[in-house]
């Protein structure tokens, strides 16, 4: 554990089924944190380990070096900012925010701006790796900033990530995260897909991944959500179907924008977002290997 007394004073807004483990495991590399959530009940997750609550984001940056953010969509983003009892109606405290939420990338732009209003700069660091890793400290970031604000945050990236990579200026981790949803979310749609033919040719798909290990088709989809698909271990969700369809719907306005639109990925949105929307927005996000097996078995 690491002198508190040479640590950034975190703020942490948002304490979900991100959040609460990178709280955690902030709290355990020794980081004082100072936490808020929408629903104050998620704060249990968090406070017996060690995080301070305070009443609103605006109590968070006061007490703050560094705010951080974690929440579900640019809505969540902008209320956190500029809501009644935001960040920006604080004159005082943290003068930078990481924030680790999945938004489009002009609206992570707009958003900054508005708060360099504020005297606040920003770095948009949004994470891939899910819940396991954030508790262990073994998360991917894709940040956009300056490099000078980049090295202020190199101590949380070090306590949560394996690997963080600068990618250029503001928002360009977000259209890295917008790719990266892009190989997860078709990976997602495949491996339910090729789950489905394993069961249907009657081979033992449990013991697909060892089959594949080390070949050209072996992945960390295959090994973790491919597995947790076989196992049906889905209660409680790892993660909501409901965020990577978020994430797949912006990533098809995102390749409107660019190219106008591509096949393979073209279908994957369609294919996830239909299952998320068929009443499955609070399911795992792996569970759409069950959607395959009740409507292809």
């Amino acid at each position: 554990m690491k002198d508190r007394s040479k640590l950034p004073q975190i703020g942490f807004v948002g304490l979900g089924i991100m959040g609460a483990p990178m709280v955690r495991r902030l709290l355990s590399r020794g980081f004082t944190v100072t936490v808020w959530n929408l629903e104050p009940e998620r704060a249990l997750e968090v406070l017996p380990h060690g995080a301070i609550w305070a009443d609103t984001p605006a109590e968070v940056r006061e007490c703050s070096d560094i705010l951080a953010m974690c929440v579900l969509n640019t809505e969540a983003v902008e209320n956190c900012c500029f809501g009644p009892l935001g960040f920006a109606k604080s004159d005082g405290g943290a003068d930078l925010i990481i924030d680790f939420s999945t938004v489009p990338r002009e609206d992570t732009v707009r958003i900054a701006g508005r708060m360099a209003e504020h005297g606040v700069a920003w770095i948009d660091a949004p994470v891939s790796g899910g819940p396991d890793p954030a508790e262990t400290g073994t998360l991917t970031a894709m940040l956009g900033g300056v490099q000078a604000d980049f090295e202020r945050v190199i101590p949380i990236l070090d306590a949560l990530t394996k690997t963080s990579t600068l990618l250029g200026p503001l928002g360009a981790g977000q259209i890295a995260k917008t790719l990266n949803q892009a190989i997860v979310g078709t990976n997602y749609v495949l491996m339910a897909e090729v789950l489905t033919l394993a069961r249907s040719a009657q081979i033992d798909p449990r013991l697909l991944p060892e089959a594949l290990s080390g070949g050209m088709a072996d992945s960390q989809i295959l090994q973790r959500i491919y597995k947790q698909m076989v196992s049906e271990d889905f209660d409680p969700p790892k993660a909501y179907a409901r965020q990577l369809a978020k994430d797949m719907t912006a990533l098809a306005a995102f390749m409107k924008a660019i190219i106008g639109g591509l096949p393979l990925i073209d279908k994957s949105i369609e294919i996830y977002t239909s299952y998320a929307n068929d009443g499955n927005d609070f399911s795992d996000s792996a569970a759409i290997s069950d959607y395959y097996l009740k409507k292809y078995t």
